[in-house]
């Protein structure tokens, strides 16, 4: 199982779905369906990015933050 990070951009704005799934193409018709579960209308997606893929092994996780990062 792997844990996906996905932006998804409606109206220019970014939004992060995160999703467990066996397989790349699992992944993508999952996003499609947690965003109809999620908004009352299906809004215009501009774009949909896998972001990030990480493999679920002891455990696995992703930081969401809307600030830069500062190094």
């Amino acid at each position: 199982m792997n844990l996906y990070r996905f932006e998804v951009t409606i109206k220019e704005k970014p939004i992060h779905v995160i999703i467990v799934a066996d397989s790349d193409e699992k992944a993508f018709e999952l996003v499609d369906i947690e965003l109809e579960k999620h908004y009352l209308k299906m809004p215009e997606v501009d774009d949909i990015s896998l972001y990030e893929k990480r493999k679920i092994k002891n455990g696995a996780g992703f930081v969401l933050s809307e600030f830069e990062t500062i190094l």
